[in-house]
């Protein structure tokens, strides 16, 4: 585990070509997580590394939640190495909420754990979900931190693989003008 970025090549996550982000961003690269988290090995450790991190800036929360799909594995890696909860949410239409009888306590610290940050959005999504319910963001884990520090988050955040991907807006995107079309590899509906 000593090369992340070795891994995602290894396992063939990291993609080349024209991809549509998540945030509506285009990039020449796109970093396929759930390529590395089918090895439940591979996603175990990964989660305890993290896990690691975050306890090292004294996080001890109650529950991890992740976004579905992105998030689930990882964050149910990290629960598991924090001895936490593990909850996810989904979209509800295009609202991010907590379902599948999951339930959060008023006060409780919840840590929010995504595959790939990049511009902090649905990250931002679920904060909403959980301070609806009356509980607190104690922090944030990713595996992949692709903001190059623009995430804005305004509580502890932890990533494993801090990465610098050029993106662009699509009215601004180079392989737009070339001609290229763009793919959307991701779950989460182009926003």
């Amino acid at each position: 585990m000593s090369d992340l970025l070795d891994i995602f090549k290894f396992r063939g996550a990291l993609l080349e070509g024209h991809f549509v982000l998540s945030s509506g961003l285009h990039s020449a690269q796109y970093l396929q997580c759930a390529r590395v988290l089918m090895d439940p090995t591979i996603a175990s450790e990964l989660g305890a590394q993290l896990a690691e991190k975050l306890q090292a800036k004294g996080l001890a929360p109650a529950v991890v939640i992740g976004p579905a799909m992105g998030g689930v594995v990882i964050s149910h890696e990290v629960a598991r190495a924090l001895g936490s909860r593990s909850m996810f949410t989904e979209r509800e239409g295009t609202t991010m909420t907590l379902r599948r009888g999951f339930a959060l306590e008023p006060g409780e610290g919840v840590l929010v754990v995504e595959d790939v940050v990049t511009t902090g959005k649905s990250t931002r999504e679920v904060f909403a979900v959980i301070e609806a319910a009356g509980a607190h963001v104690v922090g944030v884990g990713s595996l992949v931190d692709r903001s190059s520090g623009q995430n804005g988050f305004e509580v502890p955040f932890e990533s494993l693989l801090p990465i610098a991907v050029e993106t662009w807006n699509a009215s601004a995107c180079p392989l737009c003008a070339s001609g290229s079309t763009a793919v959307k590899p991701g779950s989460r509906p182009v926003s």
